[in-house]
Parts: C-alpha cells; structure tokens; sequence
C-alpha cells in the first residue's frame, strides 16, 4: 500500500514542477526566436524554479528557518544577478521577468505547505497577466483618467465604503439597510461600467449594433435616445437604428434577470422565462431589421459615449433606489402587497434596475415572490413603453414605430410564456427545491 505521505509529496512536487512548467511556456514561447542561451529564463528554467521552490519548502523541517532563507537568498540573488544582466545586453528596463520568476519559486514553496487548488489558481492568473501583455498594454493606451477615475470610484466604494457602513435598518419602517442599499448600487454602477469599457476597448469597428449592444450596459434608455438622434440627423437609417434599439432592450432585460438571479433568487422561476422570451423576440426583430436593409451600414461613435460613473451618479442612484424601497414597504404596509403594482407601474417609467433591486429586497423581508415577479414585468413593460415615447420624441414617427414593432412582439412572446408556460414550470421549481430542503432536512 502506497505511503500517504510520500503520495501528497510527490503530488506537492508535482505541483511546483507544474507551474513552473506552465509559466515557462508562456515565456519560452513570447522569446522562441531567440537563440539557445540568449536568455536567462525560459522553459527549463522556470520549470526548475518551481521545483527548487518546491525542494526548499520540502527541506524547511530538516534544514529549519535559517537553511530555508539562505536557500532563498541564494537562488533570489543569483536569479535578479542573470535578470539583471539579461536586461542590460538588452536594453530592456522591464522588471516582469525577474518578478514572474521570483513568484514561482514563491509558488513552489507555498505548493509544500498550502491548499494546491490555490496554488494552481494563482499560477493560472500569472500565466494568464505574462500572455496578455500586448491586450492589457493595448487597454492601459485607451483608458482616460475620467474612466480610471470612475474604476477607482468602484473599488473604493466596494473595500473601503461598503465594510464601514451598518449592516441593519436605519430608518423607521425598517426598509433601508445601508450595508445592503450601497451593495446594490455597486453592482448596478459596475455593471453599467463594464459595459461602458467593453464600447471603448472595442472601438467602432462592429458598428451601430455592437455599440448599441455594449452601450445598453450602460443605460438602454441613453441609447435608444442617442440612435433616435443619430436618425433625427441622418447618421443612421431608421430601420438600422430601430434594430439596435432592439437589441439594447433585449440586453436590458437580461439584465433584469441576472439582477433578479443575485438579488431575488426566488423571483427567478415566475419572471425570468417571460422575460428570456421578451429578449429572444427583441433579438428576432433586430436580426429581421438589420437584414431587411443590408443597403445601409450605421457607424457607431463610441467616442460618445461619457464614463458613467462620477460621485454625483453614484450617490443620485443610491438615493433613488433608496427611496424606492422606502416607497415600496410604505405601500406594502398601507395597502398590503397588491399595492406594490400600481407603484411598479410608475416607477418602472423612470429605472427599472431600481425597481428590480427593490422587489429583492422587499421579497427578503417577506414579501410573496409572485407578487414582485408581476411588479418586476410590469416595471420592464412599463419602462418598454416609456422608451417608445423617447424614441418618437428623438427620432420621428418611422424609427419609433420600428422600436414599439420590436417591443409588441416582444410583449406577446413574454405574455404568451407568462400565461401559458410560467405556471407550468414554477410547481416544478417549487417542487424540485422542496426535494432539495427535505433531503437536507
């Protein structure tokens, strides 16, 4: 029978064999036209790196502390020693090399003594940050210092705002819950920044539509008044700029569902396949659209496009969701939850997000998930139709009827699945996550 002990060595070995392994593919391939011993690591030497890690982490327990640091600074001195004359004969001041070696060795030894899955993982990422030097270089060149800023917005918000804030109701009817409040705005505002980094880092080249697609991230209800100007001024023909406002739709309420899957898991099984079916019909018409007239090619215009995130945006979107939600369980508390319809209907006018995140948090403080999956489509029809009224108002009678086009069969399908498909699937879900609970229970 095999050692357990000598296994999980081995297997330990293995590891920092491997990553180095891994690692020195990825830097013998970016110098694979340079002669043999032109360079001080590549392949083999990488791959030795993690293996010496790996041996030093194995020897600690025999040669104690002092032996493992003198190992250590052995091979760092030795190895910044190579880099460093490399660098020279190169001309090259980059400092990637020396660092990416030194983190294999530091991965080797972690594989003696850490969990392998992360090990493996961090490998993964090094390798993944050494072969995506020219796109994350590429990216580095186009972001602006409005766009870093609003990143750094994000982040700040996320680790240093969000641990601070008090993780229960403040208010008086027990609604708002900042730790939660400022959860949910972090995610609508990343969400709607992402998209707005996915139109800069891809440019204009996939034209109108790709823009229309990446832009509805950031706002759908921004694009379909910007194509509706576009049209107004003759950039884009009507029937191209009614395609892209369908697939903004279309995007948008997907978003919906992947708000509702993180905030509002239970809602899921009664609104996500209506609102599945809306997108695919917003999808169908913007395909039939574009193709209807080939002859005309829109341009999108990225540049347009301004970074979404600034304080005042942030903060304006937190005390609106905010108020929404404060609104939401006045009329929960006054008119039972039936009242929350009529409200959904209104405020779906201005941001369905918000409505959205609302239902989640409403649902969590008990309300019944079918009573805020009709609030959450009535809010998304609602909002539909509000953008049909932008969408006449900037870009005239044709591009307005090419949109509500798309959004009445849009509502149809989402109707037709809601009425005849929704209430057969929900008993199901019911049933599966009680089978779920008892086998648990």
């Amino acid at each position: 029978m095999p050692d357990p002990v000598l296994t999980d060595l081995l297997q330990r070995l293995a590891m920092a064999l491997g990553i180095g392994f891994l690692v020195g593919v990825e830097r013998g391939w970016r110098h694979r036209d340079a002669p043999d011993g032109a360079r001080a690591a590549g392949l083999r030497t990488h791959a030795a790196i993690g293996l010496l890690g790996g041996i030093a982490g194995a020897l600690t327990p025999v040669v104690g502390a002092w032996g493992f640091a003198a190992i250590t600074l052995v091979f760092g001195a030795a190895f910044i020693a190579f880099k460093v004359m490399e660098s020279l004969r190169d001309k090259d001041l980059s400092a990637t090399g020396a660092i990416a070696g030194l983190i294999v060795y530091a991965l080797g030894v972690y594989s003696m003594f850490g969990d392998l899955r992360v090990a493996a993982a961090i490998g993964v990422v090094l390798v993944a940050l050494l072969a995506f030097k020219d796109a994350l270089h590429d990216w580095l060149n186009k972001i602006t210092w409005k766009e870093l800023r609003s990143a750094l917005l994000i982040l700040a918000a996320t680790f240093i705002a969000l641990p601070l804030l008090p993780d229960r109701a403040i208010d008086p009817w027990g609604a708002i819950n900042p730790r939660e409040l400022w959860f949910l705005t972090i995610l609508v505002a990343g969400a709607s920044f992402a998209g707005y980094v996915a139109v800069r880092v891809l440019g204009d080249d996939l034209g109108v539509l790709a823009g229309a697609a990446a832009g509805s991230l950031v706002s759908s209800t921004v694009v379909t008044a910007e194509l509706g100007r576009r049209v107004k001024r003759g950039e884009t023909h009507a029937m191209v700029g009614g395609a892209a406002a369908a697939i903004a739709a279309a995007i948008s309420v997907t978003r919906v569902i992947l708000l509702l899957a993180v905030t509002a898991a239970p809602v899921i099984p009664e609104a996500a396949p209506a609102l599945a079916a809306a997108a695919i019909a917003f999808l169908g018409v913007a395909y039939a659209l574009r193709f209807l007239d080939r002859a005309v090619d829109g341009a999108a215009n990225s540049k347009s496009l301004r970074s979404p995130l600034d304080i005042r945006s942030v903060f304006q979107f937190a005390a609106f969701l905010g108020l929404v939600i404060i609104v939401g369980r006045l009329i929960a508390d006054a008119w039972g939850q039936a009242g929350l319809l009529p409200f959904a209907a209104t405020a779906g006018l201005a941001d369905v997000d918000a409505v959205t995140l609302a239902a989640g948090s409403l649902v969590r403080g008990g309300l019944d998930p079918g009573i805020a999956a009709h609030g959450v489509m009535i809010a998304v029809l609602m909002n539909t139709l509000a953008k049909g009224v932008i969408a006449y108002a900037t870009g005239g009678g044709r591009y307005a009827a090419l949109y509500l086009a798309a959004a009445l069969v849009a509502t149809v399908a989402a109707a037709a699945v809601w009425f005849l498909v929704t209430p057969l699937l929900t008993p199901m879900f019911t049933d599966g996550a009680s089978l779920v609970l008892g086998d648990f229970g």
